[in-house]
């Protein structure tokens, strides 16, 4: 999957979060980042993943990390899933795959049989913009117990 290790600096970014705002790599200066790749709003896995995110934020913010998930939806499904399943952090757009290429999270993946490229569910935890902990074997269901 990804080619960056613990130690290895965030890969150049830019992109935007649900309301359209920046966000980007220098963004993670200065911060403890949770930076979770999923790969479709709204399918049980990645509401499952963003579910115990959410049951478990402000344990999470007591630990001092902000949260950023991240897939190739646009803004306007973002937004409906954060109302939906009233998540409280950003959700940031990668609709070229440019972020997820960067990480080494754009792989080929297969289903039934058809090979065909998207995001890997993986998630990487930032300390001032190193990388502390990479967590690619993901439980979508106890995500957040995964990060503490």
């Amino acid at each position: 999957m990804t080619t960056l290790k613990i130690g290895d600096k965030a890969p150049k970014f830019k992109t935007v979060n649900q309301l359209g705002e920046t966000v980007e790599s220098k963004d993670l200066i200065g911060k403890k980042v949770v930076l979770y790749f999923y790969p479709k709003d709204d399918t049980p896995g990645c509401t499952a993943e963003a579910c115990s995110l959410r049951d478990n934020y402000k344990a999470l913010l007591a630990k001092g990390y902000t949260i950023y998930g991240i897939s190739p939806d646009g803004m306007k499904k973002h937004v409906k899933f954060i109302e939906k399943y009233e998540l409280p952090f950003d959700l940031l757009t990668d609709e070229d795959h440019a972020v997820a290429e960067a990480f080494g999270t754009w792989v080929e993946k297969s289903m039934y049989g058809r090979k065909y490229m998207g995001i890997a569910r993986v998630t990487f935890i930032f300390d001032n913009g190193v990388i502390t902990d990479i967590i690619e074997k993901v439980d979508t269901k106890n995500h957040a117990n995964q990060l503490m």
